[in-house]
């Protein structure tokens, strides 16, 4: 539906050395305060990527992913606490955010190549490669291989 549709999109990286990358574009919200600048140039905040942990690439109300620092808090629960990307982002977005009954996804890749899109809406359009060259897409919970 309209209501779904939103103007960020986000990508993350992990190449053949290892490295991790992270980036994020907004169209932001109609009607913003003058002055007013959202999560996505604050670094931790919706994007965020650090060798050896995760990329994080966020959606949502920028106010709250700089308020929980969304990026850094993913990467610091699989550096820190050891908990696997899944559960890192999971937590962060169905429980952190969602407490405040905002829409939030973000996309991740971890160190180890894994990935994972947690979302507490209706649905958010994603897609990814796995490191074996499997290409997914989705909107909602329904997840489509693509064969190239």
């Amino acid at each position: 539906s309209e209501s779904e549709k939103h103007g960020t999109v986000g990508a993350v990286a992990l190449d053949g050395a290892g490295h991790l990358a992270a980036a994020t574009s907004t169209g932001g919200y109609n009607n913003k305060p003058e002055g007013r600048i959202g999560d996505t140039p604050i670094i931790g905040a919706g994007t965020y990527a650090r060798d050896g942990a995760c990329a994080v690439s966020g959606t949502g109300k920028g106010e709250y992913f700089m308020r929980y620092a969304v990026g850094h808090e993913v990467a610091a629960r699989v550096s820190y606490l050891g908990e696997s990307l899944e559960k890192a982002a999971a937590k962060v977005i169905q429980e952190d955010l969602k407490q405040h009954d905002i829409g939030a996804g973000l996309v991740a890749v971890g160190a180890d190549g894994s990935i994972t899109a947690p979302y507490n809406t209706d649905g958010m359009f994603r897609g990814w490669v796995t490191p074996e060259g499997e290409f997914y897409v989705a909107t909602h919970g329904e997840v489509f291989p693509i064969n190239p």
